[in-house]
């Protein structure tokens, strides 16, 4: 792991985690948005969560709106967030 690399948060404008991650059941989405905001969509209820987030090297930390905090890190391009397992959707 490189500590260098996980103390700088990261912009997201060119970051490559932004984008669309999904569990492989396709129930939770993550849209992470390019402007620090992300969009959780839960089976048929869009924009179930929304908030901001940062990530730092392959770590990702979450503030919903409503105060609530996650989160989760990035393994060999898998999203491991609160006990699931999201995938990145192309």
């Amino acid at each position: 792991m490189n500590v260098e690399r996980n103390s700088v948060t990261q912009t997201p404008e060119n970051h490559p985690y932004v984008g669309m991650w999904v569990t492989a059941d396709g129930q939770i989405r993550h849209n992470l948005l390019a402007n620090s905001r992300y969009d959780e969509a839960r089976g048929k209820r869009e924009s179930a969560y929304q908030g901001r987030y940062a990530v730092r090297g392959d770590h990702i930390d979450y503030w919903d709106d409503t105060g609530f905090t996650a989160d989760g890190t990035f393994i060999d391009g898998v999203l491991h967030h609160a006990g699931m397992i999201l995938y990145r959707q192309e």
